[in-house]
């Protein structure tokens, strides 16, 4: 499970994220959506640790400072970040022995396969399109088994087959009862794996829906309901 109690962001006088507070629960898929200077990114990397803030966030029960709670979480940036001196499989060897794994080399090719990097993993992280810096990113997050994992924008630079292997990938881990986050702008790619939205502005969480409670209702037209009548409202 993954909480976000109050958290607090500001640069000087101005709050980027203003007392956030939404939860996913376990085996469900969130979705993070925002306009353009929602916060949605500061509320992306305060979760992922890279940002200081003011509240609490925790996965499992456990502060997300705390290396339990880091053993437990995997972050897919939106623009990844290789290391340009290691291939790709030493890329995944790293992730390993940094979580100190207990993998097999089947599980390792498998995971590779999946999302067509076999024949790729003695490329160097400079080789890379962002594509497949994509995929390697992806890779290293799923191979510790996360039992919580936030996904920023992770079907951008994708190619169709890999974003529907990714899909499927998240459905697996909801199976599996992970907790899902995914931060996109990109409505059409996930109206298909959603069970709870949270809608950001200005700092604030505007607007919660649960898929079960919305029926049929379209994800874009919800989205666009709720941030036009919050601008409406400021213009009042």
């Amino acid at each position: 499970m993954l909480e976000i109690q109050g958290l607090t962001k500001a640069y000087g006088k101005y709050k980027a994220a203003d007392g956030v507070s939404f939860a996913v629960g376990n085996g469900e898929i969130g979705i993070l959506l925002g306009p353009n200077g929602a916060g949605k990114s500061t509320v992306i990397k305060s979760i992922a640790g890279l940002l200081r803030y003011q509240g609490r966030i925790s996965v499992k029960g456990l502060d997300a400072r705390s290396i339990g709670a880091k053993k437990a979480f995997a972050y897919v940036p939106e623009l990844p970040v290789m290391y340009e001196a290691l291939t790709v499989r030493e890329h995944i060897d790293f992730i390993v022995h940094a979580y100190h794994l207990q993998v097999t080399e089947d599980e390792i090719r498998q995971l590779l396969g999946r999302f067509e990097l076999l024949d790729k993993q003695d490329k160097l992280g400079n080789e890379l399109s962002k594509g497949m810096m994509q995929k390697v990113s992806i890779c290293c997050a799923l191979i510790i088994h996360p039992d919580v994992i936030l996904l920023d924008e992770p079907m951008v630079g994708l190619d169709p087959a890999a974003i529907k292997e990714l899909k499927q990938v998240i459905l697996e881990l909801k199976e599996e009862g992970a907790t899902i986050l995914i931060s996109t702008h990109m409505l059409e790619m996930v109206k298909e794996l959603w069970d709870i939205m949270f809608v950001l502005d200005k700092g604030h969480v505007i607007a919660s829906y649960r898929k079960s409670d919305v029926k049929e209702e379209d994800l874009e037209e919800l989205f666009f309901h709720v941030t036009d009548a919050e601008h409406e409202k400021e213009e009042e």
